[in-house]
């Protein structure tokens, strides 16, 4: 594990939504490095207990909790196990779990639409609803929500996803208004072109898209995850509130 001056987490206690691959994984990986109790939700046990032994090996905590975001209920469940396994705490909440669909506005089915906005607005909202203000009450607390590129430019075919996203970017501004001032900060990675075991499916698409940055090259998921582990640590982001970060190679920047 990270050494002693590593450890701005040390005693915290981190929820990491979708964490059982890519970007959440190393996020989880991450702030576990920093000291944190890293709670890895998902729905892939499997998936997700390799995750807490690759935390667990050099001496990091971790715990694998059920993640079943299609509704309120299951959400509201979630941050319930979650602070049973934390303790009765839960000091930072990473808001990654979210589904991509692509596709023409016009062949996108109500079903699709629904589930969409379901995983990737309603989730994150109660998520934040369940565990912001016991953050507020004990002094503290970090939120980070994982956003988009699709989210700031007008891309075709992704109107569906990039809309859901433009959602949480707001979301994270309007949280950090009404959490800010009760010491939680609510801040957002907007990420660009990534590679990850299910975007590397389709290299094609995803070397060009990262094409038009230039950095001219997709991320690493550590790369998305090192600013997610700097957003999520009060130690060095501490006057950092409301701010969506662009990660994406400076494609929003040209």
């Amino acid at each position: 594990m990270a050494s002693a001056s590593m450890q701005g987490l040390q005693g915290k206690v981190a929820l990491v939504t979708g964490a059982t691959s890519g970007i959440g994984a190393a996020a989880a990986e991450g702030l576990a490095e920093r000291g944190a109790h890293v709670l890895v939700a998902g729905r892939d046990a499997a998936r997700g207990e390799a995750v807490v032994s690759a935390i667990r090996k050099p001496g990091g905590r971790a715990d694998f909790v059920r993640a079943d975001l299609g509704d309120a209920q299951a959400v509201r469940r979630l941050a319930h196990d979650a602070l049973g396994l934390g303790g009765d705490r839960v000091d930072v909440l990473v808001n990654n779990a979210g589904i991509y669909p692509f596709g023409p506005t016009e062949d996108t089915e109500e079903g699709l639409f629904d589930t969409v906005y379901a995983l990737n607005v309603k989730a994150p909202f109660y998520l934040v609803a369940e565990l912001a203000p016991m953050m507020a009450d004990r002094g503290g607390g970090s939120i980070v929500n994982v956003s988009t590129i699709a989210a700031a430019l007008g891309v075709s075919g992704m109107a569906l996803y990039g809309s859901s996203k433009a959602a949480l970017n707001l979301l994270t501004k309007a949280w950090a208004a009404e959490y800010g001032a009760r010491g939680v900060r609510v801040n957002a990675v907007q990420v660009g072109p990534t590679r990850t075991e299910t975007t590397a499916q389709a290299e094609e698409d995803l070397q060009s898209l990262a094409a038009q940055a230039p950095a001219g090259r997709p991320a690493s998921a550590a790369e998305i995850a090192a600013a997610i582990v700097y957003l999520a640590d009060d130690a060095a982001s501490s006057f950092v509130q409301g701010a969506v970060l662009p990660v994406d190679g400076g494609r929003t920047a040209v």
